[in-house]
């Protein structure tokens, strides 16, 4: 708990206080642990990387990934090629390796990690495009990566470039397929049966995005695009419980990352890095200054983004967890040079870590990328099922950025069989009238009949980001009530909404004619 307070803190991501961690236990440390099971550390890492690519999933959110997709596939793609040939030429011709351990180490440090991206970004609120595709780059270059990886590492000749791309291809296809078959089928089911107890919904979750890693592995195809494609389904779902699920999994994707990370520093031997050292700056420099540029720029050039952003990106390609239990294979596989590539891969990962790490942010703001601060907040809604009275209630919160506040309840012009039940604002709660004006910070309570909560959501969400008129005119992106198109009920809407307003007039130059009350 200490680590991830100094982490937190430090804004240095939390893999360097680990590492150091299981190195100060490990050989050479104040226990001198002797820990040397590579093939274990690697099941380890493999079981940890499902749980932190499912939590990483669970978090996306679609509207901000969508338009980022194709981008961040490029990058999976075309930039992890780009990576691998530059780095590995690189390795052989300024550090000596032969062509084997060179594109194994191409292949390693191609996978980007964003944990650690974000983690020292957090308090430097980036543009949605720019996250959405490092964060997609990240849960999409995994699966290529260890595809690369494996081949290079097995006995035997190398396969041809073409049989790579086939295999390759044919496995993220396997993978997609599964991951999307799973998550949809797992959402379908979450949402149309009630479990008896709210604290099964987490659990049920994340054994659904591990269901996906092993049918994706089991149809021999790539289970780790498939978990990442799974858990982003269930996490967009509007699953009941979601708060609670959210935070289940972010607890456990910390759990992951601390026994991975330790292990890991328990598995490196100290004093075998100090011949390795400059070879890894060597060959991080490479990557850093070489190779990740011309990924971002050359599998970016199709795509009008501003070059403050590419270059942003390209000094955002942190390393973390993955890599290093990547440089595992080889030692398994019992490569030729494999301890070597291992802690080559280790030191770079520190050093550039503790190098991009801390100077993120103030490049961030030397380039001026910052998030728009008028860009409108999603709403938080929980939603609860109501088996027996075959209702949802849902919990909305506010954000201060939200263009719901100024909004009449009446306003809200939600589905028939829905209604807000309850306000809850400076920690006090009553029942809202029609002309009750919603404010940043307020909870609502809102009850939705089965057949329209969706469609209450929906409008929610909508009038959250364009405010009282989003159904009218085209505002708001997400179309109101439901689905409603701006030709449909709008017309109606604001005739009935004038007639009501004539008529509160009318009743209000009567004597003793009812006030309306905010």
């Amino acid at each position: 708990m200490v680590a991830v307070r100094i982490s937190s803190r430090s804004g240095l991501p939390s893999l360097l206080l680990y590492l150091g961690i299981g190195i100060a236990i490990g050989q050479d440390g104040i226990f001198d642990v002797k820990f040397d099971n590579a093939e274990l550390t690697q099941v380890i890492g493999y079981a940890a990387l499902v749980v932190i690519l499912a939590e990483g999933g669970l978090g996306t959110k679609w509207k901000e990934i969508r338009p980022a997709l194709p981008a961040a596939v490029m990058l999976s793609l075309v930039g992890v090629a780009v990576s691998v040939g530059v780095t590995a030429a690189g390795a052989h011709y300024l550090v000596g390796l032969d062509w084997r351990q060179s594109l194994i180490i191409g292949a390693v440090v191609s996978s980007t990690d964003a944990a650690a991206v974000f983690s020292v970004l957090r308090k430097v609120p980036l543009p949605a495009r720019v996250t959405g595709v490092l964060e997609a780059e990240s849960g999409f270059n995994d699966a290529p990566v260890v595809i690369l990886v494996v081949a290079f590492s097995t006995r035997g000749p190398v396969d041809s470039w073409y049989v790579l791309v086939g295999e390759i291809a044919l496995e993220l296809a396997i993978g997609a397929a599964v991951g999307i078959a799973v998550g949809w089928l797992g959402s379908f089911g979450l949402r149309h049966v009630a479990l008896p107890a709210s604290g099964l919904y987490p659990i049920a979750v994340m054994a659904i995005a591990v269901s996906a890693y092993a049918a994706g592995a089991l149809a021999h195809g790539s289970g780790f695009l498939a978990v990442y494609l799974a858990a982003m389904i269930l996490g967009n779902a509007k699953l009941p419980h979601w708060p609670a699920t959210r935070g289940f999994a972010d607890g456990l994707g910390w759990l992951a990352q601390i026994g991975m990370f330790v292990l890991l520093g328990l598995l490196v031997t100290p004093h075998d890095l100090y011949d390795d050292f400059w070879p890894a700056v060597i060959v991080g420099l490479v990557l850093t200054m070489v190779a990740r540029p011309l990924e971002v720029f050359i599998s970016l050039a199709p795509f009008r983004l501003p070059w403050q952003e590419k270059a942003l990106m390209s000094w955002a390609g942190l390393r973390g967890a993955v890599p290093i239990i990547l440089a595992t294979i080889p030692m398994v596989a019992g490569v030729e040079g494999s301890t070597r590539v291992f802690n080559i891969v280790f030191v770079l990962v520190i050093v550039y870590t503790l190098i991009q790490g801390p100077t993120l942010p103030w490049l961030a703001k030397a380039l001026k990328i910052s998030d728009d601060p008028a860009e409108a907040a999603d709403l938080g809604i929980e939603s609860a099922p109501l088996e027996r009275l075959r209702g949802h209630l849902l919990s909305v919160a506010i954000p201060g950025r939200s263009k719901m506040h100024g909004v009449e309840v009446g306003e809200l012009r939600l589905p028939a069989g829905a209604a807000v039940t309850l306000v809850v604002r400076d920690g006090k709660s009553f029942v809202p009238a029609p002309s009750t004006v919603l404010r940043r910070g307020d909870e609502l309570l809102v009850v939705a009949t089965d057949p329209v909560r969706d469609a209450a959501e929906e409008r929610l969400h909508a009038v959250g980001e364009g405010g009282k008129l989003a159904g009218w005119l085209g505002a708001g992106g997400r179309g109101g009530g439901g689905g409603e198109s701006p030709g449909s009920h709008a017309g109606h809407d604001v005739v009935h909404d004038m007639t009501h307003a004539l008529k509160s007039v009318k009743r209000r130059g009567k004597p003793g004619g009812p006030k309306a009350h905010h």
